[in-house]
């Protein structure tokens, strides 16, 4: 599932840079992630950057986009052009 940003989020600028899939981008308050965009990092890192350089841990799990592993991974192929084995 894609990941969200909550209002916890004190603007620190680390998040938006380290997305491989440039899903993150400032909102009219915080940073916002695009879950047609986000992979969770799956295809490109073994885990989130957005999460593990977020300094106050306010990155969880989007509950209102669910995802499998297999379709974040299908979402990275159609996002990178490359194709699925």
């Amino acid at each position: 599932m894609a990941l969200r940003i909550t209002d916890e989020c004190i603007n620190c600028d680390v998040c938006e840079p380290a997305c491989p899939n440039q899903a993150i981008s400032m909102g009219p308050v915080i940073y916002l992630i695009d879950p047609a965009l986000c992979t969770e990092c799956v295809g490109h890192f073994d885990a989130p950057q957005c999460v593990s350089l977020c300094p106050v841990d306010c990155i969880p799990k989007d509950e209102a986009h669910p995802e499998t592993e297999n379709e974040l991974l299908e979402k990275f192929h159609r996002l990178t052009g490359t194709a699925s084995s």
